[in-house]
């Protein structure tokens, strides 16, 4: 991961020092449970318990020479442990560190993730009920459609972080297994009981079949999960970018003292922190097909997957982090322009009131058809002679026959476009 994107905490995570600390808990577990079940002596695990550790400079020495990275890690503890290190790694193969010990790293950087998934939360709510009814114009196709309140738009956002919390919920459900099945996954050199205490021990449930390998149609949701929560990110991203263009105005990032918009004109301000956001979503989708081309290896196992795994799961879960890190900062202190959105909204001389002209003609008992016909034919022309629209529904005939005056001035109203807003808060679980 580029070092500008990868946070402390994340970063931690995937150190080489983390990893091993985590590969040596297992084989020391392991050794537990072997002691456990009358096949280590006592004195050899407290051997094992005490003088266990690891030297980063000299695992990769020996790696060097050994090219197998497990092996050069249980060399180098045995260097550290003597006699008693035979005992180490018994009955088991290398995935049943990696595995395991991956599976506990993925676990951690998804509960990491999940933290900053309920700060943006916060944030969003706390805009949301801020905006609740500032009036906005609502687009469809880019164009000008009914009213909203930007509030409406963050308890979108809202429903849509709690979705994405629930999935990566269950993503690191699925992600939290551990194994210690040897070869093929068969048992024939280890205890199940040996697994089950490590699992135990790390926090894991049991992958109930193994085939050497933990299966990776789980670190396919696990990756697909960050790339939907990246693919929300980009989704928020845009729209930030989209109200930030000049032309609208409506939102702009907060432009700090002393920031510059461009090399060549000084007048720019641009949605730089959303742009990125948006970039590295890109990121994310890439990795998720990459994980799920790792589903599919041959008979119980081959590494195909391993080579990848090793930067798209760091990098994931470092990217999504960043992003969300980034993107709670653009939403805290996002510079809302309520007054553009009223210019904006009154762009099209009222036209937003169309359909509930319509449906009123409708209720008086005028044809769906006709009632459409009467309606749009004056929108058109306020749009293109630049009238305002109700002074030409009151000046229409055909509407004035069942319309009053008065019933028309009514129907101009924006509070008939805010009132179910408070049901929608409610029913998101926004209070």
């Amino acid at each position: 991961m580029i070092e500008r994107y990868n946070l402390p905490e994340m970063k931690e995570i995937w150190s080489e020092e983390n990893k091993f600390q985590k590969w040596l808990l297992i084989e020391v577990y392991a050794c537990e449970a072997w002691a456990e079940l009358g096949k280590i002596p006592q004195d050899a695990l407290k051997e094992i318990q005490s003088k266990a550790g690891f030297d980063i400079e000299r695992i990769e020495e020996i790696e060097n020479v050994t090219r197998h990275d497990v092996l050069a890690f249980t060399t180098a503890v045995a260097e550290k442990v003597g006699d008693a290190s035979k005992y180490i790694h018994m009955g088991m193969t290398s995935s049943d560190v990696l595995d395991t010990a991956l599976a506990v790293m993925m676990k951690e950087a998804a509960e990491k993730i999940l933290e900053k998934l309920g700060l943006l939360r916060q944030v969003l709510v706390r805009r949301a009920k801020e905006e609740k009814y500032t009036l906005m114009i609502g687009r469809s196709h880019g164009i000008h459609a009914e009213p909203v309140t930007f509030g409406l738009k963050m308890a979108l956002w809202v429903a849509e972080v709690d979705r994405n919390i629930e999935r990566l919920k269950d993503a690191i459900k699925t992600i939290s297994v551990g194994q210690v099945s040897g070869a093929v996954g068969t048992f024939a050199n280890v205890d199940p009981k040996v697994e089950e205490y490590v699992c135990r021990k790390l926090g894991l449930e049991i992958a109930p079949v193994s085939t050497q390998i933990i299966q990776r149609d789980r670190h396919a949701h696990y990756l697909n999960t960050l790339a939907i929560i990246g693919s929300s990110l980009d989704k928020f991203a845009t729209e930030v970018r989209n109200l930030q263009r000049t032309d609208i105005l409506e939102v702009e990032e907060q432009f700090a003292k002393g920031q510059k918009g461009s090399s060549a004109m000084p007048h720019k301000k641009n949605p730089i922190t959303a742009e990125r956001v948006a970039g590295l979503s890109r990121l994310l989708r890439g990795n998720a097909i990459v994980a799920l081309e790792n589903v599919a290896l041959w008979h119980e196992r081959d590494i195909t997957h391993s080579s990848v795994e090793r930067v798209i799961i760091p990098d994931s879960t470092s990217a999504l982090y960043y992003m969300l890190h980034k993107f709670i900062d653009v939403m805290d202190n996002l510079v809302i322009h309520p007054e553009n959105m009223k210019d904006n909204l009154n762009k099209t001389l009222g036209l937003v009131f169309s359909q509930r002209v319509m449906l009123t003609l409708v209720e008086k008992g005028v044809l769906r058809e006709t009632a459409y016909h009467w309606v749009q034919r004056n929108a058109m022309k306020a749009w293109e002679d630049k009238v305002e629209f109700i002074k030409l529904v009151k000046q229409d005939e055909d509407i004035a026959q069942k319309l009053s005056q008065h019933e028309i001035e009514e129907l101009f109203n924006y509070d008939y476009h805010t009132k179910n807003v408070d049901y929608i808060f409610d029913r998101a679980g926004i209070k």
